[in-house]
């Protein structure tokens, strides 16, 4: 069990982090804060506690709930409340939370036409359509999934999708390279 002090150990490069990641200065967070740049320097360095009176106007500047910045320790409720995200014209809804590893979303896919430029990235993903027709340009081929169908690919592989006759809702899971997703349609016989 993460102790207190573990918690407030946590705090400072969580908010290095988030700075990093918005790509904003520690002049530019001071200025939208009213907090030094030597305070916040020292926050993120672990050399100064994490207050209240600091922590708030934080928060506020990137825009995340305080239990976020502080990486709170779970009260016992068990719901998790994903807050979804828009990429480019997609909505999407992580419902992993960890780094690294398998990483799961929920995204909703609007109708493309045409599709977007194929392209590639490090990784492997697999695609569920949960709900609508999904078309699917992987490696010079195209294709339509419906729902209930899946596709499991290579990212280094040229790929874009979009939904086909609507939106689409669809189940990702993408991994590292090299890092398949094993499903087994229906149990093995004894």
């Amino acid at each position: 069990m993460e102790t207190t002090e573990d918690v407030l150990a946590g705090v400072g490069p969580r908010l290095r982090r988030l700075r990093q990641e918005r790509n904003v200065t520690l002049t530019a967070l001071a200025e939208a804060t009213g907090i030094s740049v030597s305070t916040l320097s020292r926050l993120e360095s672990g050399k100064r506690r994490p207050s209240l009176e600091l922590l708030l106007p934080l928060a506020q500047a990137h825009q995340v709930p305080l239990d976020e910045l502080v990486g709170a320790p779970a009260v016992g409720d068990p719901r998790i409340r994903p807050r979804p995200l828009r990429m480019h014209d997609m909505t999407v809804l992580p419902l992993t939370r960890r780094p690294g590893g398998v990483q799961a979303f929920k995204m909703f896919v609007p109708e493309r036409v045409p599709l977007p430029e194929p392209r590639t990235h490090e990784g492997y993903e697999w695609l569920y359509v949960l709900n609508g027709r999904m078309r699917l340009h992987l490696a010079g081929r195209e294709m339509v999934l419906e729902a209930g169908e899946a596709a499991e690919f290579d990212t280094r592989l040229p790929h874009s999708f979009g939904g086909e006759g609507g939106p689409v809702e669809v189940l990702s899971l993408f991994g590292p390279q090299g890092e398949r997703m094993h499903l087994r349609a229906r149990p093995r016989k004894s």
